[in-house]
């Protein structure tokens, strides 16, 4: 629960900063981060986001974070969190998390990011990529 806390958080400042090499999803290492153009929704209240990630590892755990926005664009909540394995391959990442009444579906703003935690004392973010997109949330 602290890793998503700390992911959310930082998360949140990726969206603050996000004019830095930011908007694209590619960085020079060609590192690639994409989300799918279908979030799932269940029953339940659980929100599933998806898409898949490339990135080389350095000296810190790297994470792919993701928030969902639907219909007042200034409110976001974080979507889980996982742990991305760095070794040049292309995998596939898949964050839920459940609210009941939050979320319907329909259209709505997604935010991803691949960042790494380096430790230097401070556990400071380094992005290896940063990626928003339009989705349809459907119900499963």
């Amino acid at each position: 629960m602290f890793v998503r806390q700390v992911v959310g958080v930082v998360f949140g400042a990726a969206l603050l900063l996000s004019a830095a090499p930011a908007a694209g999803a590619q960085t020079g290492r060609h590192e690639e981060l994409t989300i799918h153009r279908i979030g799932h929704l269940r029953a339940d209240g659980t929100l599933t986001l998806s898409g898949t990630y490339r990135c080389h590892g350095g000296g810190g755990p790297v994470f792919i974070s993701s928030s969902v926005s639907q219909g007042d664009s200034r409110v976001s909540h974080g979507v889980g969190g996982t742990l991305a394995l760095c070794d040049g391959a292309e995998h596939r990442w898949t964050n839920s998390e459940r609210r009941r009444g939050a979320y319907h579906p329909g259209r709505a703003h997604v935010g991803a990011a691949l960042l790494e935690l380096r430790a230097t004392g401070l556990p400071l973010p380094t992005f290896h990529a940063v990626r928003q997109r339009e989705v349809r949330l459907v119900a499963d």
